[in-house]
């Protein structure tokens, strides 16, 4: 199929409302081709660009999820993480008017006071510039850890229950979830992951309870937009029962 056929197909049948990419796939690309690793990050920057674009040009789903930088990649080498860090913070400074451009409203979910202050002043600007954004809403994890949300949505319950704002006993699912730091997303319909590997690796946990999920060999530079159309098929092609009994 062609892309465009790929594009008709897809939306024959119910889109997600949430998409969420597990990007993993970097260093491998770079070394299988005999470059440093960070070259693969470089060349990640770019493919999650595309897609971007892709999406948000083509209304494909209203909200795309990326995990960029998780709680547990600063155990990686210095050098890495230090590129990798300056690599998001320059992409974010140099995209950001193309985004507002765009209509793309980007929201950062993570731990971002333990951010490098270039990088937390990036996403601080790109947040207040982009909010009006109609075509995508854009959700980029960086120091984010899903055993990190539910603890910081446990915290945030804890402390208005120390003020009196919250009686613990009528605390429900849908209560806890509006104090995680995805409150305000769909809870991701399908998440993908790049790489090889199949698992979710502490991405989304909680809003992960009924997504539908993909794994691909690709790597993540190699994941295009075709790639992405033909996991949106699979998708289309489960049956979604949330634990009912089909009629």
């Amino acid at each position: 199929m062609t892309q465009g056929e790929l594009l008709a197909a897809v939306r024959m049948q119910t889109l997600p409302r949430h998409v969420a990419l597990i990007m993993d796939g970097n260093g491998r690309w770079a070394q299988r081709r005999g470059l440093p690793r960070v070259e693969g990050h470089r060349q990640g920057i770019q493919a999650a660009e595309r897609l971007i674009h892709f999406v948000a040009g083509e209304r494909l789903v209203p909200c795309l999820s990326l995990f960029a930088f998780s709680t547990e990649n600063w155990n990686r080498p210095q050098e890495e993480v230090d590129y990798l860090l300056d690599l998001l913070a320059r992409f974010i400074r140099e995209r950001g008017d193309e985004f507002v451009e765009r209509g793309i409203r980007l929201r950062v979910l993570g731990a971002v006071e333990a951010l490098p202050p270039s990088l937390q002043r990036a996403i601080t600007d790109i947040e207040a510039r982009s909010r009006r954004g109609d075509a995508l809403d854009l959700a980029v994890g960086i120091n984010f850890g899903g055993r990190w949300s539910i603890v910081e949505g446990a915290r945030r319950a804890a402390a208005l229950a120390r003020e009196g704002k919250l009686d613990p006993g009528a605390l429900d699912e849908a209560s806890f979830a509006r104090l995680l730091p995805t409150a305000g997303f769909a809870d991701p319909d399908l998440i993908v992951r790049t790489g090889e590997e199949k698992r979710i690796s502490n991405f989304y946990l909680w809003e992960a309870a009924y997504s539908e999920l993909y794994f691909t060999s690709i790597l993540w530079p190699d994941f295009d937009e075709d790639a992405l159309l033909e996991a949106i098929r699979d998708y289309q092609g489960r049956r979604r029962r949330f634990g009912k009994v089909e009629a």
